[in-house]
């Protein structure tokens, strides 16, 4: 059997994730058959499955570069930056359409909500840290509690990602992510 380079496997791997965040987002989780995968991926499900064990994992490999992208930008940027970055490439993004099937699985699949909580959890690191910088330079509220605010914005988050999952993405959600970035900061008169 010959020996495959990294380069090869890698560039293997990333086609797989792109078909597949293809697939989930117009079939949803349960709708992503192996077949489907197959179909959009170009590839058997031995080469899928040569990569990810099961389906979770290739689902849960999808959540993990999101959440390691949007982590990266949350932590530089903010949490809002995130949003508008769904905003100008939701394609990028529409698999987290899923979100309901996600929330289902969350509430009775106890190994799911454990692998999930831990994709999420870098985001969240790096949003709290963030938010509680900007906050000691005094840019961002000081009357609201840090883990308040956090809670805010993945509220909005969760909004935002269930808009984009239904194909509404007006103008008007800039202006709202506008006026979400000044609720949380200080007021120039505090």
């Amino acid at each position: 059997m010959p020996k495959v380079s990294d380069d090869h496997l890698a560039a293997r791997r990333s086609q797989i994730l792109d078909g597949a965040r293809g697939c989930f987002a117009e079939y949803g989780y349960d709708g992503a058959t192996v077949r489907r995968l197959e179909e959009t991926t170009g590839l058997s499900r031995g080469a899928i499955f040569h990569h990810f064990r099961d389906k979770d994992a290739l689902f849960l490999a999808l959540a993990k570069e999101d959440a390691e992208r949007m982590a990266d930008v949350a932590a530089n940027q903010g949490l809002v930056q995130v949003m508008r970055d769904m905003l100008a490439d939701p394609a990028q993004f529409n698999w987290l359409g899923t979100r309901l099937e996600i929330a289902r699985r969350l509430r009775t699949d106890p190994e799911f909500r454990a692998n999930w909580e831990e994709r999420s959890e870098e985001l969240n690191a790096a949003t709290l840290a963030r938010l509680e910088r900007r906050k000691a330079q005094g840019a961002l509220r000081d009357d609201v509690p840090t883990d308040v605010l956090l809670g805010y914005l993945e509220l909005v988050l969760d909004g935002l990602i269930a808009r984009i999952a239904s194909g509404h993405t007006s103008e008007n959600l800039a202006a709202v992510l506008d006026l979400v970035e000044a609720s949380v900061r200080r007021r120039a008169d505090q």
